[in-house]
């Protein structure tokens, strides 16, 4: 597959003569995700930057299929809370548009359409990895393959700060923290980090003194908050800064956080490490990334969106610009042309680089991509990545060690079929 990212050819096309776009007919993508509700924060935001990578590739003509450019539209409906309000979203797209990519958050919404989609062959994209199985060959998971990632901070961390030996972890009892848990654990494990205390606390959240703690009296040198949601995330950083805590901090994600930042000064922030950049960080110039300008694309979504800036703002577009390079280079947009141009080479450029396509032994299919993966520290209260860590290269040499860990919690693909329960019920990611 062409590894040059959109806003690559975008800009070598700016210099030539443009092709007008050759028909009137548009290509309707589908957006369908929490738009409202508790998990408004794992939607919302995304469909923020899809609308300017629209904006961006419909002002370069659209895209290029045999010879002529036609206009992406996407067209958006609120999955909400239920699984009803999932199906009545997915029956509007599919009824009113002719949708060739159908764009999700996954969990029980798409549990609840999953059937229709495939039905139709309908290529579908999920931030949830574990919605992957054999049954659903046209769902992927291009972007975000949580947790997997994390494993980049944990290799970093105990390999530049040789001298922390013991952690304390903590996460929430749902479909997203028990597989962070999981990976944790591994992870930490093939470093030679001893665990020495866990604490797994309701989905729902518990209170920062409850889950801090006992970590906290357990003396570790690395406090790891997992994939908790961010509301804990901060309630667990306050509530250590406030009990004297002064080592190291890991969490997955670090949303708003310059918030802790202004409350809890830059002395106590510094070096606490996670796994999700600024687009605007200097070391995103000089990678081969989706976006030949994320710093444009940092600084249009801050414009139109102040303060609005999560790790799920740039995820969906993400999606897209994958789906885009594979739809030229199978000149087609029919979703099973689409998916065996993403497979034709077994490899691709996600969001931080080149990439590969995984998960046949942890989601029953390899329809998850991997690949670097950026390591992220708060300096002097800015968060700048310190390195791209390998997935892959990880994976390689510890998979074994992950699924073990991953059967253990019951968070592998087969374990999870009959389950009365689909996916997660997700916490938000903003502040209230």
């Amino acid at each position: 597959m062409d590894t040059s990212s959109f806003a690559q050819r975008l800009a070598i096309s700016g210099a030539m003569p443009r092709l007008s776009v050759g028909m009137t007919n548009t290509v309707d993508i589908g957006f369908l995700a929490p738009l409202s509700g508790q998990a408004v924060s794992w939607g919302l935001p995304g469909l923020h930057g899809c609308r300017i990578w629209e904006n961006w590739l419909n002002r370069a003509g659209g895209v290029l299929i045999n010879g002529r450019r036609y206009p992406i539209a996407i067209h958006a409906q609120d999955c909400g809370d239920t699984e009803q309000t999932a199906r009545e979203g997915a029956a509007q797209l599919l009824q009113t548009h002719d949708i060739k990519l159908m764009m999700m958050l996954g969990g029980d919404a798409y549990a609840a359409v999953a059937d229709d989609l495939h039905a139709r062959r309908i290529l579908t994209s999920t931030l949830l990895p574990s919605d992957l199985s054999p049954d659903s060959p046209y769902l992927i998971a291009p972007s975000e393959v949580h947790p997997v990632y994390v494993v980049t901070g944990v290799e970093w961390l105990t390999r530049t700060r040789p001298e922390l030996k013991t952690v304390a972890l903590c996460a929430q009892q749902d479909g997203m923290g028990l597989p962070s848990l999981a990976t944790y654990r591994a992870a930490f494990k093939a470093a030679g980090i001893e665990i020495v205390k866990e604490v797994q606390y309701p989905a729902e959240g518990a209170s920062a003194e409850d889950v801090a703690g006992p970590m906290l009296a357990a003396k570790p040198d690395i406090l790891c908050w997992c994939t908790s949601y961010t509301p804990m995330v901060h309630a667990l950083t306050e509530y250590a800064a406030a009990q004297g805590y002064g080592g190291q901090i890991l969490s997955c994600t670090l949303d708003h956080y310059q918030k802790l930042v202004e409350r809890l000064g830059r002395d106590f922030m510094e070096g606490v490490t996670f796994q999700f950049p600024d687009f605007d960080d200097p070391a995103l110039s000089e990678k081969a990334f989706f976006f030949n300008q994320p710093n444009a694309f940092f600084e249009e979504y801050n414009s139109r969106y102040p303060d609005g800036w999560t790790a799920v703002s740039w995820e969906y577009a993400a999606i897209l610009d994958i789906w885009h390079a594979a739809v030229e280079k199978a000149d087609s947009v029919t979703p099973s042309s689409v998916l065996a141009a993403m497979k034709q080479l077994g490899h691709v450029t996600h969001a931080f680089g080149p990439a590969e396509w995984w998960g046949t032994d942890m989601f029953g299919i390899d329809n998850a991509l991997i690949g670097d993966w950026p390591v992220v520290r708060i300096e002097k209260g800015r968060a700048r990545v310190v390195e791209f860590g390998s997935v892959p290269g990880w994976l390689r040499q510890h998979e074994a060690l992950l699924r073990a860990e991953m059967q253990d919690l019951g968070q592998m693909w087969d374990q999870r079929l009959g389950r009365a329960e689909h996916g997660p019920e997700l916490g938000a990611r903003v502040i209230g």
